[in-house]
């Protein structure tokens, strides 16, 4: 972590972290840091050069390479400051019942992932992701650390476009192809042979496939799923064209492990067992 030590980098990120809340809780806010810093080796060597900027200020400021560098990384490490100071205020927010939770070696390995994928994340809303499972994986236990894991890599592979079809479907259950395409865009519909019409095919079968979301189904009363029966067509009924990116019919629903996805990234506070 080049010459400084991991200790006085601790210190630094907490000392930073008052200034976001006076109120920080050190005790448990430092396993996260910790962890953090094991998926995030460029943080040593940024607050590193950061010490050594005060002595040699000069010479630095004729590198420009190097400059730009600092300039860079010196954002992001505001963003990573930012993105801890959210997650110890929902700690806060969640009571001390939380302590044995966030000192476990599960949770800190959550973490560690968590990070790497917040690390190599390109928008502020996938950060926003990583805060959200986090706080709410500390303080919610309505699935294992397993699925967990599956939502962080769910976080690092899919891009907006593949969440905002996951919102859409949250928030209208039963939303066709069609609805999506006007609800996200409002505009006229592309050419079925449009570049858009195949990133739209793209992403709803990256989702099914990937077992976020799926045609909704008739169900048994012990939750089996019933199979559909084929619509009977005469040939003179029949279409020559293949099916529409948009078409009309088929209702869309979440899967039950993409409503957990949605419950454990896209909400500020998870209610917690036993809260309804």
């Amino acid at each position: 972590m080049g010459d400084i030590s991991e200790e006085r980098i601790v210190e630094n990120i907490k000392n930073e972290l008052i200034k976001y809340s006076p109120q920080i809780k050190t005790r448990i806010i430092e396993k996260v840091i910790l962890a953090a810093l094991g998926s995030i080796p460029w943080v040593g060597s940024c607050i590193s050069t950061f010490a050594t900027l005060k002595t040699e200020e000069g010479s630095i400021k004729t590198d420009n390479l190097h400059t730009k560098w600092l300039e860079e990384h010196e954002n992001k490490l505001k963003q990573l400051i930012s993105t801890l100071s959210e997650i110890e205020k929902r700690f806060m927010s969640l009571g001390e019942q939380i302590d044995e939770r966030v000192n476990s070696e599960d949770y800190l390995n959550l973490v560690r992932k968590s990070f790497k994928a917040w690390d190599d994340a390109d928008t502020q809303e996938k950060r926003n992701y990583v805060a959200n499972i986090l706080s709410n994986s500390a303080g919610t236990k309505l699935c294992s650390d397993d699925v967990i894991r599956l939502f962080i890599d769910w976080i690092r592979i899919y891009h907006e476009i593949h969440f905002s079809v996951i919102r859409s479907i949250f928030k209208t259950p039963g939303i066709t192809r069609y609805g999506m395409w006007f609800e996200l865009h409002g505009e006229d519909i592309p050419r079925e042979d449009s570049p858009e019409a195949d990133l739209f095919r793209y992403i709803i079968r990256e989702l099914s496939t990937g077992g976020v979301i799926r045609i909704a189904r008739n169900t048994t009363e012990d939750g089996k799923f019933l199979k559909q029966r084929p619509a009977k067509s005469s040939s003179r009924e029949a279409s020559h064209t293949m099916e529409s990116a948009f078409e009309d019919t088929k209702q869309y629903v979440l899967t039950e492990l993409g409503k957990q996805f949605v419950h454990y990234t896209m909400n500020e506070v998870v209610t917690r067992i036993g809260e309804s």
